[in-house]
């Protein structure tokens, strides 16, 4: 059974580990972009905090351009299982990163953004998480690939290891609002710059 599995051509595996990728992320989007609509339906119900709301738009940024960027994976010459477990692991990171920020209850809490502030450090202990994986991930990719980024890559998870850092030991709103300025403008300016058309 296991030889036949490994026996498998390479696309093949790679389209039935796709859809299990498609999945987890689909279940970030939709958590994702629920809760946005929550507000929209009940606006009186809480307040609206740009903290949580700027990590929630920049959470759902980086979920797109990983769905993306994981189409790289198809150049794989070999799939294994470690490799299938650390992609899964990988997903569900985001998944986690998506239901710390829309918890099931907020009865505890005033709002989001006290909410966010008392669970800081297991988001950006998440999000430090997602930046070692990405490592991995695009070391997956090969040697060529993990060069054509540059000396960005390493400063980029480097900077973001930092953010994270400060995020965790830092409950200050204006720091807060601070990181999340930083993380959203340099995403989308990451995103423009590595898949601008000419």
């Amino acid at each position: 059974m296991v030889q036949a599995v490994s026996q498998q051509p390479n696309h093949e595996l790679y389209q039935h580990i796709r859809v299990v990728i498609s999945i987890i992320l689909g279940l970030c989007i939709t958590k994702l972009l629920s809760g946005v609509a929550r507000f929209i339906q009940h606006p009186k119900r809480t307040n609206v905090s740009f903290i949580h709301l700027g990590w929630v738009f920049s959470l759902l940024l980086w979920v797109i351009h990983f769905w993306w960027w994981e189409f790289r994976l198809s150049t794989l010459p070999r799939w294994t299982f470690e490799i299938y477990f650390f992609v899964f692991f990988y997903a569900s990171l985001f998944y986690l990163l998506s239901s710390l920020l829309f918890p099931e209850y907020l009865t505890d809490y005033k709002n989001y953004e006290e909410y966010f502030l008392s669970r800081r450090k297991w988001f950006f202990g998440l999000l430090a998480l997602t930046m070692l994986a990405d490592v991995v991930d695009t070391e997956l990719k090969g040697a060529a690939y993990v060069q054509s980024f540059g000396i960005e890559f390493p400063l980029r998870i480097a900077g973001y290891l930092v953010l994270c850092t400060i995020g965790i030991f830092v409950a200050n709103r204006r720091v807060q609002l601070t990181l999340v300025a930083i993380s959203f403008i340099y995403q989308l300016s990451y995103i423009l710059r590595l898949y601008k058309t000419e």
